[in-house]
């Protein structure tokens, strides 16, 4: 009986302790971010390695993302005769939920997976052991440069959707549609306001830490040989997935009471 109860609460104890040493990382992370010296050319290699396995697919995704929000407001919309609208609509959805969602996807899937596997083969290589024994902490040497290269290129990569969606949305509505270029740009301006894009920004921001240290913590705590840092890849994508849905239902609850809408 004793045993079946252990058993049946060993996935919550697991759970709980994983949570609690992510935990720790990202308190370790913060520490050694102020740390001297800073690994400035670890930091520039990983920036611009994460940027270049990010860049392309962001750009491809936020084309058909800023169509189709642009083509399903515009419709709805449409139906509802509020026709001058369809551009605060589309550029609002993209700003504010679009391009975090679509930075945090890549980011996580791409970058994360990436960073999961660098870390997890050098761990089962024993070379983070290694750096222990020699006294170096690989939180400040290894971790801190990626984590904050993954905040670095998700708030570039933010700023490249909510350009390219867009960009892709005013085309789709004018083009094809039949909207009013002037009517787009006018409604736009009438609705939205700078905190949308600052909201966009500091989400960018806050899943690009998430994503970093999943990645990170996954990466250093692999089962042993190459199947388990397989594994912890997979993990660090769904994991990393999960919490970022979670991050941006409660940053946006956050947002919309704080900030009161234009013209409320």
């Amino acid at each position: 009986m004793g045993g079946s109860k252990k058993s049946a609460f060993a996935p919550a104890s697991a759970a709980l302790t994983q949570a609690g040493n992510i935990v720790e990382l990202f308190v370790e992370v913060v520490r050694n971010t102020f740390r001297r010296p800073f690994q400035f050319r670890e930091f520039i290699e990983q920036a611009w390695f994460i940027a270049s396995v990010t860049i392309l697919p962001t750009a491809l995704v936020a084309i058909p993302f800023g169509a189709v929000v642009s083509l399903q407001t515009g419709s709805l919309i449409k139906q509802l005769g509020a026709e001058s609208f369809t551009g605060a609509a589309s550029v609002l959805a993209v700003v504010q939920q679009g391009s975090p969602i679509v930075t945090a996807l890549l980011v996580a899937g791409a970058a994360g997976s990436a960073v999961t596997a660098d870390l997890g083969s050098r761990t089962i290589r024993e070379e983070i052991d290694a750096m222990r024994v020699l006294g170096i902490d690989p939180v400040h040497r290894l971790v801190v440069p990626r984590v904050l290269a993954m905040i670095l290129v998700a708030l570039l990569l933010n700023g490249l959707v909510s350009v390219v969606g867009i960009a892709g949305g005013y085309f789709f509505n004018v083009i094809l549609q039949g909207g009013t270029p002037g009517a787009y740009l006018a409604s736009f301006g009438a609705l939205a306001q700078l905190p949308d894009l600052y909201v966009a920004e500091a989400k960018a921001a806050i899943f690009g830490l998430i994503a970093g240290i999943i990645a990170s913590y996954k990466g250093l705590n692999p089962n042993p040989g190459p199947k388990g840092v397989g594994e912890a890849v997979n993990q660090t994508v769904v994991i990393t997935f999960l919490l970022l849905f979670f991050a941006n239902l409660i940053l946006t609850l956050v947002y919309l009471q704080v900030v009161p809408a234009k013209g409320a």
